[in-house]
């Protein structure tokens, strides 16, 4: 009979293990050298090719260029860092402009900050902090406080060459027309001031120099009436002050038109000068007995050909 148990087909669990034949395991034989060194190339070669096998990134050495290239790529990194820096408020063309300046930088290096700023070349920038900024000497030196106002005066190239140039031509009509005529000195018009003869309080001449404008307004010169007369140059405010006793005309250098003058014959140290104001010769507003070394840097100052600090 057949012993009771699973129906036929069917195996009961743990048959096949049972079935299996298990061979004995051999004896490991021992390696040579040169079978123990293939052995683990093989296993090495094994992991590497393991499929999803992750290797670990080895350390960054301390000091290594790549982790300290991404420390900070910020501005303070560079040279500027730990400058006193001092706020300024820059004022060109009515425009202000607010701006942080190291306060051991020079005029010169001003000088290259308004440029990057305004478009303004360095050599047609006056500069202007109680008085004209030395290129050569530092902010603090010159004592420059935050919330400093510094005063810009100048024109960019294309604004020159646009307003010179009718200007230049002006002044060339003007010098063709006065040489068709006799000396200014002998016209009756000015020889009633002329023989008024030099006034007492005018301002010293030298003969053959030439001269900067100095800080002072040029005084103790004649108007056309035969009344004192004042000079005052604004750079600032690019504006020329006209002084009499009863009242000063505060005149745009932008608005002359052309500034004429002639040595006072017999007294060849002192010129009369003319400011046109208007369109013809009737505008001139005359002035005498002007020091010769300043008539070059007054011609320079009014007609825009900028002088160099």
């Amino acid at each position: 009979m057949a012993a009771a148990g699973a129906p036929d087909g069917m195996e009961e669990p743990g048959m096949d293990t049972e079935a299996e034949t298990v061979a004995p395991e051999a004896p490991a034989r021992p390696l040579n050298c040169v079978e123990a060194e293939a052995a683990a190339g093989a296993a090495a070669e094994d992991s590497c090719a393991a499929p999803g096998s992750l290797q670990p990134a080895p350390a960054q050495p301390p000091g290594d260029s790549a982790a300290q290239a991404s420390v900070s790529n910020g501005e303070d990194a560079g040279g500027g860092a730990g400058r006193e820096l001092v706020d300024l408020k820059i004022i060109w063309n009515k425009t202000k402009h607010d701006v942080k300046f190291p306060l051991d930088s020079t005029g010169s290096e001003l000088k290259q900050k308004i440029h990057s700023i305004t478009g303004l070349p360095p050599a047609m920038q006056k500069v202007m902090y109680k008085g004209l900024v030395p290129e050569d000497k530092t902010l603090r030196e010159i004592k420059v406080t935050s919330g400093a106002k510094i005063m810009v005066v100048g024109s960019t190239i294309n604004d020159v060459l646009a307003v010179n140039t009718p200007k230049d031509a002006a002044q060339q009509d003007a010098k063709a027309e006065e040489n068709k005529k006799e000396p200014l000195c002998r016209q009756k018009q000015h020889r009633k001031v002329l023989d008024k003869g030099k006034p007492e309080d005018v301002m010293p001449s030298v003969k053959g120099a030439q001269e900067r404008l100095p800080n002072m307004p040029l005084s103790g010169m004649y108007n056309k009436s035969g009344g004192k007369v004042r000079l005052t140059f604004k750079l600032e405010q690019d504006q020329l002050w006209i002084g009499t006793k009863e009242r000063t005309e505060k005149l745009p250098m932008g608005s002359i038109k052309n500034v004429v003058s002639e040595p006072i014959e017999g007294h060849e140290d002192y010129h009369m000068m003319a400011f046109q104001l208007g369109p013809t010769e009737a505008s001139y507003y005359w002035v005498y007995w002007v020091p010769t070394q300043y008539v070059d840097a007054i011609k320079d100052t009014v007609l825009g050909k900028w002088q160099y600090f």
